[in-house]
């Protein structure tokens, strides 16, 4: 069991170190194409903080565990509202200023409530899959339709600007993003792989090493972006990368076991989970947008996050 912990902690690297140089490749070469960087950060950088749980989710889907993936999403959105958020506001307290923001976070709240209706009866099917999937795209052409029209003093406009790489050649650029489509999904595989072995293992479900395990492992990298981003002031930036991932979990990641495994889901992910996410995305807007129009979120309501993710996960392993 030592092994495939180790085994697993080493993909998890590669996952992360994947994705990372998958978004840089496709970043510097859609600028070095003329892309805006505000259509970049928006949409490429957004969808590739995702990434890694596309491909542990299609990973799961084609091996048979439709629970894994579907947890993996909703778990990877819990992880990120109450943990990585939690932390990072913990550290430096947050300051929502960028209306565009604003327009995301009803897109988050929307798809939040639209996977809530799918998994109600208990059942993802192929046409909800592919649902979720063409919202997906449509998606990306609302956020990169919106970067036109983001006004000039908007914070969120420098600091993405500042995030995309400039001057990369564009050899380079295409050796990083072929580098981080080989990775993501050898590594996904190797992943899910040991995963599942650590939680038979123990006695878990499927379900319940999607929504812990898998999900803190692949929302780790959100974490060191939204840190990092605090620390150089750029708070709407590490924002704006959580609920645009959590905007694609929703979408990309649980359309994958719609599309490639369709079935019955747990009774736990349509009821105790994916209600738990629900109530955390409107906790987040709360928390921005609160009564006393501070529009940031302190330090009180990080120890709520971290004490919501702690509960949760007591929760979680004492049911699974």
């Amino acid at each position: 069991m030592i092994v495939e912990a180790l085994i697993f902690l080493v993909w998890l690297v590669v996952l992360s170190w994947g994705a990372d140089r998958f978004v840089f490749g496709s970043s510097a070469l859609a600028r070095n194409m003329g892309i805006s960087p505000m259509i970049i950060g928006l949409t490429i950088v957004a969808m590739g903080s995702s990434a890694p749980e596309i491909m542990v989710s299609a990973t799961a889907s084609f091996s048979g565990n439709t629970d894994t993936a579907v947890g993996n999403a909703i778990g990877s959105n819990i992880a990120n509202i109450a943990l990585v958020l939690g932390l990072t506001a913990l550290l430096k307290p947050l300051t929502v200023a960028s209306t565009t923001l604003k327009r995301e976070m009803p897109v988050m709240l929307a798809v939040s409530l639209l996977a809530t209706y799918f998994l109600a009866d208990l059942y993802l099917s192929l046409s909800e899959g592919v649902m979720l999937f063409v919202l997906f795209f449509i998606t990306i052409g609302g956020l990169a339709w919106m970067s036109f029209y983001i006004e000039k003093g908007d914070p969120l406009t420098q600091e993405t600007h500042d995030e995309v790489p400039d001057g990369v050649p564009t050899k380079k650029a295409v050796i990083w993003l072929l580098v981080g489509l080989v990775l993501l999904p050898l590594s996904a595989h190797f992943m899910v792989e040991s995963a599942v072995e650590i939680a038979h293992y123990f006695g878990l479900s499927d379900l319940v090493i999607g929504l812990t395990i898998i999900a803190i492992g692949t929302s780790l990298p959100e974490l060191a972006a939204s840190i990092a981003g605090v620390l150089k002031g750029e708070d709407d930036l590490a924002l704006g990368n959580i609920i645009g991932s959590n905007i694609f979990n929703i979408l990309a990641v649980m359309a994958m076991p719609g599309l490639i495994a369709p079935g019955n889901i747990d009774p736990d992910a349509a009821g105790r989970d994916i209600y738990t996410m629900l109530g955390l995305s409107f906790l987040l807007v709360i928390f921005c947008f609160n009564l006393r129009g501070t529009r940031r979120i302190n330090r009180f309501e990080a120890l709520a996050f971290l004490a919501c993710f702690l509960g949760y996960q007591y929760i979680v392993f004492n049911q699974g």
